[in-house]
């Protein structure tokens, strides 16, 4: 009994906790101490799961501490974590009671410092580069008078006034402003949109498609242009059918688009003086190229006209051109009348000596001879082989034509036993051949009865026989007759279908 009376061991009477009421109670008192927090390191491990969150660690050189940004709060990061990159995230601290573990859900991601900034720099170039993308080969000539020009800027700084001024003072051109953001998280997202929709205009159509881009912005820290060192910007402009100038910062500021851009201008108005020529410069040019292209067809002719002149006097004077064929003609003259009696006197000796051989006597003999071959060609040609040659052919004729005969006659037998067959083959199938042997056949209207019960219901039926048809009302014998009459006479089963 003294047992009883005993004092308890100590902790026999704290309460009792289940595990979940503990896992909950470390959580709230988490997120209750610590709250909204930001936590300096280097980020560890990253890993992106299918579903788009992000999982990455963030560490020092004792510790290192679970984060997690879920798939909504990914685009919003300005800076994606990177291995090996310090930062400063910010976000709640909260507890995963199902693995006894507590991790931080980030929203917020800044690089620590300049330094960093700087580093990650030099990472992203370099791996751009190592994919070409850097590479003179690639780059575009850039027009030389566009007829549209696209600005990527800020409609309400100071660049686009540059610009606009810079080209009306020039060469007045059609401009068109795509609004962006220049610095801020939504600057790298809204940029490489800008250079898509500029490459994805249609040509020609209703909002034209322009012949090259300016990407502007004015000077700032390198936090204020960090927006196009981002990879998506220097990707859109890798990628843009367009040529492209950058025209981003001063002189000395230096980004990740001067370096894929087709030409990279010191400012954005050195980017307009780029763009286009200078307009009376241009004109002064053309005149200046026309009044030398008159020198010179001048001058051409001129040429041409003393070297005309020059062979001219090499050639000698007309008059002593014609003196030889002159010559030539007069002696031609004095020989051509002795020529044309000579040859008179010729054709008429041949002709007379032609004209002694012409006797009518040999004319006469000549004509006697093509008398008598006529006469002898002509006895030759008889009718007989034609006769004989006919009377062959009549011959042969009456042999075919008994031939055909024959052979029509036997195809004609052949094809009345043929058809004789399928006659007696379509008798044996046809029903009326069953009807002669005592069935019938019941009909109710157009269909067919075969069974009792069809026929009760059915309405006047006509009954087939070999000798006829027979018409019966409905109700006009009782089943015990009805079932009589479809038998046939002739000891047969039923009726027929």
């Amino acid at each position: 009994m003294s047992d009883l009376f005993d004092d308890p061991k100590p902790g026999q009477n704290a309460p009792e906790f289940t595990v979940s009421e503990i896992s909950g109670e470390v959580k709230r008192t988490l997120e209750g101490t610590f709250g909204r927090i930001r936590v300096k390191g280097e980020v560890g491990r990253v890993f992106k799961a299918r579903s788009g969150h992000l999982y990455y660690d963030i560490k020092d050189d004792r510790s290192v501490l679970a984060c997690t940004t879920w798939k909504g709060q990914v685009s919003s990061l300005s800076v994606v974590p990177e291995e090996g990159l310090e930062v400063v995230v910010t976000g709640r601290l909260t507890a995963f009671g199902a693995q006894s573990k507590y991790n931080m859900n980030v929203d917020e991601v800044a690089v620590a410092g300049q330094g960093a900034l700087m580093a990650l720099l030099e990472k992203r170039k370099k791996q751009l580069e190592a994919e070409g993308l850097f590479a003179p080969g690639r780059k575009k000539p850039l027009p030389y008078l566009p007829q549209i020009i696209g600005v990527v800027t800020s409609p309400s700084g100071a660049v686009i006034r540059d610009i606009l001024h810079r080209l009306r003072d020039r060469f007045p051109r059609k401009v068109l402003v795509w609004p962006v953001a220049v610095q801020g998280q939504n600057c790298a997202p809204e940029v490489a949109r800008a250079i898509d929709g500029f490459n994805r205009l249609t040509p020609g159509g209703a909002l034209p498609r322009p012949d090259l881009i300016i990407v502007a912005r004015g000077g700032g820290s390198i936090e204020d242009l960090w927006g196009f060192n981002e990879e998506i910007v220097a990707r859109a402009a890798a990628a843009s059918q367009i040529p492209l100038i950058s025209a981003v910062g001063h002189e000395t500021d230096t980004t990740l688009i001067d370096f894929v851009s087709d030409r990279r201008a010191p400012t954005p108005t050195a980017a307009a003086e780029l763009a286009v020529p200078v307009r009376l410069e241009l004109m002064a040019w053309a005149e200046t190229q026309g009044a030398r292209l008159t020198r010179a067809a001048g001058q051409a002719v001129q040429q041409r006209r003393q070297r005309l002149n020059d062979l001219a006097r090499a050639l000698p004077r007309p008059d002593t051109l014609l003196e030889t064929p002159r010559q030539r003609l007069d002696r031609i003259a004095d020989r051509l009348p002795g020529a044309l009696i000579s040859g008179v006197q010729r054709r008429r000796v041949h002709l007379s000596e032609t004209a002694a051989s012409l006797r009518p006597a040999t004319l006469r003999q000549l004509v006697q001879g093509r008398r008598d071959r006529l006469q002898n060609l002509s006895s030759r040609l008889t009718l007989r082989p034609i006769r004989r040659e006919i009377t062959a052919r009549r011959d042969a004729l009456g042999h075919l034509a008994q031939r055909l005969d024959a052979a029509q006659s036997l195809r004609l037998n052949r094809q009345r036993q043929t058809l004789s067959a399928a006659g007696r083959q379509l008798e044996i199938l046809s029903y009326k051949a069953t009807l002669e042997r005592g069935y019938a056949v019941v009909r109710s209207g157009a269909g067919i009865l075969t069974t009792k019960a069809a026929a009760a219901q059915a309405g006047p039926l006509q009954i087939e026989f070999a000798d006829g048809i027979l018409d019966l009302e409905a109700g006009t014998a009782d089943p015990a007759s009805q079932t009589a009459a479809a038998k046939p006479s002739g000891g047969g089963q039923g009726s027929l279908s």
